[in-house]
């Protein structure tokens, strides 16, 4: 015959797992939301962007001309710094460029780590194809050379010029990169201490915001607060203030996931046509009525010729005629909505091209039945 031990449990102790069971089979299956680390910047680093001027050499005849004085003018001084003096008058070099590189430095690079380079010409060449930036000092706003950039320029195309009339070019070669080129030789200290961590959002919501705030606390506790509609403040727990669960501390807070709360906004491009809507933007109930209207304006030659020998001149003058087409106005009514689908059948449905869905849209904000934010880029 075979006993059974039973190990007595304490009533708090049933209780806690009956609540913990019922949970767990009652709970709601989680949202697939967005992680933290995806829409906002979390703030335990400082950054900050870094300038310089420079020279590209090694071009085929595609560098500066004559008229960029400035690129003869720093040749001649970079000539004069290693011991040779040369007229900048006589220089005529087309194989040198002037160019403003740019990078973008954080308190995460260490002194010895390399960082990528950004090249733009300021001169008149024609492409920095095969280029070598010399040595060129990054510094900041306030002066100070954080970073050393020098390497081989990508520019990721091409250009083949024969003479002015036959040239073939692929992408755009006057900004190169110069991948890992500048060496960093001061570090940028952070800007946040290990007491707390500041997660600011890329797009500031209030709601969004909260979302983060509950989200942390609903697993750490009361650690974190809504400080604005772009910041929140997370306290690292004193058990967790230790470097390694403190950086575990911070990659926890980036994988988790929220629901981020979207502005209705509406961007307009009036210069290419494009139009983009998001999912909350909502129509009030209204009436469009859209046409075309063409004008045509057509010129024909009018020659007067004078009467034989009178001396007279033959004169050639125009006559202008012109052409009004109206194209019958499509009416459309909206309902109340709020479905993108809906709205872009409508105005599908009267044929409108994208400025004239640019023009519609403008005159609905107009209107005050475009119940969104329009912004015209």
């Amino acid at each position: 015959m075979r006993s059974i031990i039973c190990t007595p449990i304490s009533f708090p102790a049933l209780m806690t797992s009956l609540l913990l069971l019922i949970l767990y089979v009652f709970a709601p299956a989680a949202e697939a939301g967005t992680r933290i680390k995806d829409i906002a910047r979390i703030n335990t680093e400082n950054e900050i962007d870094l300038l310089g001027y420079g020279l590209i050499i090694g071009l085929d005849g595609t560098g500066d001309g004559k008229g960029s004085q400035f690129t003869m003018q720093s040749l001649a001084n970079m000539m004069e710094r290693m011991g040779m003096t040369v007229d900048v008058n006589k220089l005529k070099v087309k194989n040198v460029a002037a160019v403003i590189a740019t990078a973008r430095l954080s308190s995460n690079y260490k002194m010895g780590d390399r960082i990528d380079v950004t090249v733009s010409s300021i001169g008149d060449a024609s492409s920095l194809q095969g280029g070598t930036l010399l040595m060129t000092p990054l510094a900041a706003a306030d002066g100070e050379v954080y970073a050393t950039a020098q390497g081989p320029v990508s520019i990721g195309g091409f250009n083949v010029q024969v003479d002015e009339a036959n040239k073939i070019i692929n992408n755009y070669t006057l900004v190169g990169r110069v991948p890992n080129g500048a060496k960093v030789n001061r570090q940028l200290g952070g800007k946040s201490n290990k007491n707390d961590v500041l997660i600011t959002l890329r797009t500031p919501d209030y709601a969004t915001a909260t979302a983060i705030t509950q989200t942390i606390n609903l697993k750490y506790g009361l650690t974190a607060y809504t400080e604005d509609a772009a910041t929140v403040r997370v306290i690292v727990p004193d058990s967790l203030a230790y470097a390694n669960e403190r950086g575990n501390f911070i990659a926890d807070i980036g994988r988790m996931t929220v629901n981020p709360d979207q502005t209705a906004r509406v961007v307009v491009n009036e210069r290419t046509g494009t139009i983009v809507a998001g999912q909350n933007v909502s129509i009030a109930p209204v009436a469009i009525a859209h046409g075309n209207i063409n004008v045509s304006i057509k010129s024909s030659p009018v020659i007067s010729q004078p009467e034989p020998f009178s001396q007279g001149e033959t004169v050639v003058a125009a006559e202008y005629q012109l052409d009004v087409d109206s194209d019958k106005a499509r009416v459309i009514h909206f309902e109340e909505t709020v479905s993108l689908a809906d709205i872009a059948s409508a105005l599908n449905s009267i044929g409108a091209t994208p400025r004239d869905i640019v023009a519609i849209f403008e005159a609905l904000k107009q209107a005050g039945a475009l119940r969104a934010e329009l912004i015209i880029i």
